[in-house]
């Protein structure tokens, strides 16, 4: 009998490409959420019927629990000691950031201007997210526990600097800010499911390594459910309304515009020191982000009623849910590029 001919292998070009392009499933969700949130944004506001803030909070604490099953304490204290990278990163989240709002402040005229200038100011004053900052790391296959340790002390240190760059450069006159909440927050969605982890690693720690793929799906898709509820509570909260669509557009590419020039400076000066691949990975994602957590508490206690909140948050807003959406692609294309270069096999020299 002859046998079948061979199946073409031109077939699977396509697809490939697509994955070189960082085009996949995930970026289709991602734009799939957003445009959901503007066709219906009551489902996912704080106002739907759906626990989102329990899902997602719910969510986080499991994604921070099986970041702790695979972190042995012997990784986690050899994350800690990397003093460098942990300078870079809060430089850029507590220095970088508000040098680069003082020095545009010339650009922003008139009491719209001052306005626009000061909620973008308060946006580079606060501190880096914990969970979509560690989540990024992981699907960028970066250093880990580096990246828990930076987002975590990045959080604790925003308390304390936060209110300090604010009250000195916007003179609010909040000194006190009572943030038991959030710190509590904190320990229930981060500190006590990592310790956990890190207790159980002897046990489930080999399950956990040998289950990573699955576990990254898990981490996308509680990063759909937080990009889909803050869209919803953008629109859903009409903070557009004061703005013309060419004002929110141009707000919009500033923010891009901020996130990209933050994530390659970061990026020129890990080369520059010569950090590895992996650190480089942690120090960008932790670096570049800006907490909505943090943001709309402090505002109600630094600003009360001297900016109306919907002008303070939007740059916020915006900055956070693109913040989300271009580190997702990213770390998608470093995480393929980084398992490619992990399985691809040794260079030989010659004798």
């Amino acid at each position: 009998m002859s046998q079948l001919p061979p199946a073409p292998a031109a077939a699977p070009a396509t697809p490939s490409l697509l994955a070189r392009l960082g085009i996949d499933w995930f970026l289709g969700a991602l734009l799939l959420a957003v445009g959901l949130a503007y066709l219906a944004p009551g489902i996912g506001s704080k106002s739907s019927h759906v626990p989102w803030s329990a899902l997602t909070t719910g969510g986080v604490a499991v994604i921070f629990f099986f970041y702790g099953l695979r972190l042995s304490t012997d990784k986690l204290r050899a994350g800690m000691r990397n003093w460098r990278l942990h300078l870079v990163t809060q430089s850029a989240t507590f220095v970088l950031f508000p040098l680069l709002a003082l020095g545009v402040r010339p650009f922003f005229h008139g009491p719209k201007g001052e306005a626009l200038w000061a909620s973008l100011f308060f946006l580079t004053a606060l501190p880096s997210t914990v969970s979509t900052s560690v989540v990024m790391v992981s699907i960028a296959q970066g250093n880990l526990p580096a990246a828990i340790f930076n987002a975590s002390i990045s959080s604790l240190l925003g308390i304390l600097v936060t209110p300090l760059w604010v009250n000195m450069v916007l003179h609010t006159g909040a000194a006190q800010v009572g943030l038991g909440g959030m710190a509590a927050s904190l320990g229930g969605q981060v500190v006590l499911p990592v310790a956990l982890g890190i207790l159980l690693n002897s046990r489930f720690g080999a399950w956990a390594e040998a289950h990573r793929q699955q576990l990254r799906v898990f981490d996308q898709l509680i990063i759909l459910v937080l990009v889909y509820t803050s869209f919803c509570e953008s629109f859903a909260e009409n903070i557009f309304r004061d703005y013309r669509t060419a004002d929110i557009l141009g707000l919009a590419a500033g923010m891009v515009a901020l996130f990209l020039l933050i994530f390659g400076l970061i990026t020129f000066v890990s080369r520059l020191l010569g950090f590895s691949a992996e650190d480089r990975i942690t120090a960008v994602f932790c670096g570049s982000k800006k907490s909505l957590v943090h943001g709309t508490v402090l505002a109600k206690v630094l600003f009360a009623n001297t900016i109306a909140l919907g002008t303070l948050l939007l740059p916020l807003m915006l900055y956070h849910a693109l913040q989300i959406m271009m580190a997702s692609v990213i770390a998608q294309a470093v995480g393929r590029r980084m398992q490619a270069r992990a399985l691809a096999p040794p260079i030989s020299t010659p004798a």
